[in-house]
């Protein structure tokens, strides 16, 4: 990215290197913010391939799927790269054509991609089976090599997540809490929920143990220290003798 912001002016070049690293680093946590800063670094530097695929991520990130397909494929024709070539595919998916995903998981460029790309491009692939309610299309697009090895690599968590997922929805419970396991054991830095997904299959419920309604509840409602105290002293008002009143019974 750094060879590409040379070509601008050094100044216009510090101004779109800002406001790139604000779209990686609000990405995760504000996208919205994220695109915001990325139609900024669009504005002033339009031509710069890195500037595109930025943009597209930003897009993606908001499901902005239709501006994200063409910043991506914007990138695509400036760089003559690949590797967007999943994430492309699975902006059609949420565009609601699951068959052109598939379609391009069945392209040349899928060849070109590398062992990431490829895996990457078979979740898009069986996610794209699902949509179209082929659940074990998709159940087999997801049985590969990788999805056996008991090597770790970065999309392994997520690999048997998806195969555990496709599983649950077709019925394999036991199966789908095997491999729910096994995403959880390659899942380092918590990049799926699998640790929840197998506390639902084993029945397992969380009590949040700050729950306001229930403290409400313990203490007769959230102001019934309050309310008591003035129950207390409406009682104390009552059996205090009233001017009239006789000490005979």
């Amino acid at each position: 990215m750094r060879q590409e912001l040379m070509s601008l002016p050094k100044g216009l070049a510090e101004d779109v290197a800002r406001n790139l690293v604000m779209v990686a680093q609000l990405i995760d946590e504000e996208p919205e913010k994220a695109y915001e800063y990325s139609r900024i670094a669009l504005r002033l530097a339009s031509r710069v391939a890195a500037v595109r695929e930025a943009a597209g991520f930003a897009a993606y990130a908001t499901q902005k799927y239709s501006e994200a397909l063409a910043e991506f494929r914007a990138a695509r024709r400036m760089t003559g790269s690949v590797e967007l070539w999943p994430v492309m595919a699975d902006c059609e998916r949420g565009l609601g054509r699951p068959e052109r995903a598939l379609a391009m998981a069945g392209e040349p460029e899928v060849l070109k991609l590398d062992k990431a790309g490829q895996v990457e491009m078979r979740l898009v692939a069986a996610g794209a089976r699902r949509d179209m309610g082929q659940l074990d299309a998709a159940i087999v697009t997801l049985q590969s090599p990788e999805l056996a090895s008991n090597a770790n690599h970065p999309w392994t968590a997520r690999l048997r997540y998806a195969y555990a997922d496709a599983l649950l929805a077709a019925g394999r419970e036991r199966e789908a809490r095997e491999w729910f396991a096994k995403a959880l054991e390659a899942d380092k830095d918590g990049s799926t929920d699998a640790s929840d997904r197998l506390a639902e299959l084993d029945g397992v419920e969380f009590v949040d143990a700050f729950d306001d309604s229930e403290d409400a509840d313990e203490n007769g409602g959230e102001n019934g220290g309050e309310n008591a105290a003035a129950a207390q002293d409406r009682q104390d008002q009552d059996d205090e003798p009233r001017e009239g009143d006789s000490d005979e019974s």
